[in-house]
Parts: structure tokens; C-alpha cells; sequence
């Protein structure tokens, strides 16, 4: 590779990096903008930022000639399904971060989504068989302490937290699997609730409870918006999975809770008790280790650990130990059964 390829892939790369950044950070502040229509039932604006993200992904389609991708989707019976339960499951998200942002509950809904990346190593475990790693064991653990730590703060379930995490979890899955581009994903994702939403916005204006009115006000204006609210940053983020790498996405990722919570403490003065504190905590250890989880390093450690234990607890010699837990060239390591262990321990 010559100097000048070198630089347009650092431009590229930097290019990526903004471009996380920008999404990530709009998805943060978006609670600003639920807030502004804080007055209006949450199904309402559900129903309106479904309609308008549909008009505006359709304007989008159409900008960026996409025509042809959306035909191959649409035309592909498995990847239809795929969709109209990606369509479910973010509508269910959508209903459910609004209405926390309104119901001053902004803490819990981020707390729901710092927990989002270990919910989706759980659905890989249970839906994909994929087999948990020691590092993610231990991530997804130290969130079960911190789900724990949050109950006993509520003296409830965290059921905003569970939902948001497990809906965006399952939409993430089902999205990985039928391998759609994200555009023309929420493009028709959309279509298949629109219809449902306005014959729900319908149902409002002849019954006299509609809140959006033939006239040019901020109400208005701020219903409509919520479709460019919506599709910006899911634009942003399509344009930095084409050039930054998947460890950049992996941190920025942590951007959007991070500012969401900051809003909620800070500017909308939701409690924030010491629990709230010891509950985090738990999470970030967590999500620390779920980051890491790949890194060489820490998979020497945990090669250490197991050789510790092993010589410690079941008087395994240090040659038979450093046999059972054997470091791969790359980012795997091979470690026997338990009962291989228990057959050396014997």
C-alpha cells in the first residue's frame, strides 16, 4: 500500500470515527426532544414519529437511489418475516423509551441500555448456542448483581430497563441474521406499523383528541420533526459502519446512555441515590469486561486465572494446568470440560 492509500484510509478511518460520534451523540440528546412533547400521549407520539420516520425514509430511499436494494429485500419472503418482527420489537422500544423520557424514568431507560450489549451475548447463548467465554460469564453476572442492586432500590422489577434492553436485543439478533441494511431496514420496518398508526392517529382525530392540528405551531413542527429525529443518526451510523472499525462502534456505543443518563440526573433532576451508584457500577465493571472480553491480554489473564485455580483448589500440577487451560494463537483460547478437569483433579 503506497502513502496516498495510506492516507485516504486514515481519512476514511477519521471520517468513521465522526461519524459514530455524530450518531451516537444524537441518540443521546434525543430524550431533549421527547421531552419538548412531554404533554402528549405516548401512543400519540409513537404513532407520529412512525409515520414521519416512514415519509422521511422514503424521502431518503429516494435521495440516495436505493430503489434496487429495497427490491431485493421486499421481494425475499424470509427477509420480509425478519422484518416485520424487527418492526415489533422497535416499535415496542420506541413505546417504551417515550414514555420513560416523559414519565421522568430517563435514569432507568439508560440503565436499560448500558445493559443492551450483554442482553444480546445472553440471546446469542440461548437462540444461537454460542458458548459464553469466561470474561463474558463474567460480565453477564456482575449485570445480574446490578439488576439485583436496581430491585432493591425500586422494590420493583426494572421493567423499563429489561425491556428496553431485551427488545433492542432481540431487534439486533433478528436484523444480524437476515443481514439487512440498516436504511432500508427502518425504511420498511416502518411501512409495516405505518398503517396501524394512522388508523390509531384516525381514531384520535374523530374522536376530538388528536393533538397535531391543521395549522403551522410548534406542536406541529415537532411531530413532524421526529421523523429526521429518528432517521439522522441511523443514517450517521450506516455511513461510520462503512468505514470505522467494529472497536470504535464497540466504545462509542457507550455515548448514548452515557449522555442520556447525564440529562436525566443533571438537567430533568432524576434521583440518583448511592444504590442507583453501587447498581451502575456493577454494569460498567460489566460492560468493562464485555469490551475486553476479545482483547489478548485479557485472555492471557484468564489464562492465569484458570492455571491459579486449578493448582489452588484441586491440587492440579503446575504442568497438567498450563495443559488444561492452553493459549491459541489469536484471540481463542481452548479450555477443557469440567469433567476433563474433574478426571485430571482424580
Amino acid at each position: 500500500m503506497d502513502a496516498q492509500s495510506s492516507c485516504e484510509v486514515v481519512k476514511e478511518q477519521r471520517l468513521g470515527v465522526m461519524y459514530a460520534v455524530l450518531a451516537y451523540v444524537l441518540w443521546g440528546v434525543l430524550p431533549l426532544y421527547w421531552k419538548m412533547l412531554d404533554y402528549i400521549p405516548t401512543g400519540e407520539i409513537l404513532a407520529h414519529r412512525v409515520f414521519w420516520s416512514c415519509v422521511f425514509m422514503f424521502g431518503v430511499i429516494a435521495v440516495f437511489k436505493l430503489w434496487n436494494p429495497l427490491k431485493e429485500v421486499v421481494v425475499v419472503r424470509r427477509k420480509r418475516i425478519s422484518i416485520f418482527f424487527c418492526a415489533i420489537f422497535i416499535s415496542i422500544n420506541w413505546f417504551t423509551y417515550i414514555g420513560a423520557v416523559n414519565s421522568d424514568q430517563l435514569v432507568e431507560a439508560s440503565f436499560g441500555y448500558f445493559i443492551t450489549p450483554i442482553f444480546s451475548v445472553l440471546l446469542a447463548v440461548v437462540v444461537l448456542k454460542e458458548r459464553l467465554n469466561f470474561w463474558q460469564g463474567v460480565a453477564l453476572g456482575l449485570v445480574c448483581i446490578g439488576v439485583l442492586v436496581m430491585i432493591f432500590q425500586y422494590g420493583r422489577m426494572p421493567w423499563m430497563a429489561l425491556v428496553l434492553a431485551s427488545s433492542f436485543a432481540m431487534y439486533g439478533l433478528i436484523k444480524k441474521k437476515a443481514n439487512i441494511d440498516s436504511i432500508v431496514g427502518l425504511t420498511i420496518e416502518t411501512a409495516y406499523v405505518t398503517p396501524i398508526a394512522i388508523l390509531y392517529l384516525l381514531v384520535l382525530q374523530v374522536t376530538g383528541k388528536q393533538s397535531f392540528h391543521m395549522a403551522i405551531d410548534s406542536t406541529n413542527l415537532l411531530l413532524i420533526g421526529a421523523g429526521a429525529a429518528t432517521a439522522l443518526p441511523l443514517i450517521y451510523f450506516a455511513q461510520a459502519a462503512k468505514r470505522a472499525s467494529l472497536a470504535t462502534l464497540g466504545f462509542t456505543q457507550y455515548l448514548a446512555p452515557s449522555i442520556s443518563l447525564g440529562i436525566g440526573v443533571l438537567l430533568f433532576k432524576e434521583p440518583f441515590t448511592l444504590i442507583h451508584g453501587i447498581s451502575f457500577g456493577f454494569i460498567w465493571c460489566a460492560l468493562f469486561f464485555y469490551s475486553f472480553a476479545k482483547a489478548e491480554w485479557m485472555l492471557r489473564v484468564r489464562n492465569q486465572i484458570f492455571a491459579t485455580f486449578l493448582r489452588k483448589t484441586v491440587a492440579v500440577p503446575p504442568i497438567v494446568a498450563q495443559q488444561v487451560v492452553q493459549p491459541v494463537v489469536g484471540q481463542q483460547i481452548i479450555v477443557q470440560s469440567a469433567d476433563s478437569i474433574k478426571q485430571i483433579a482424580d
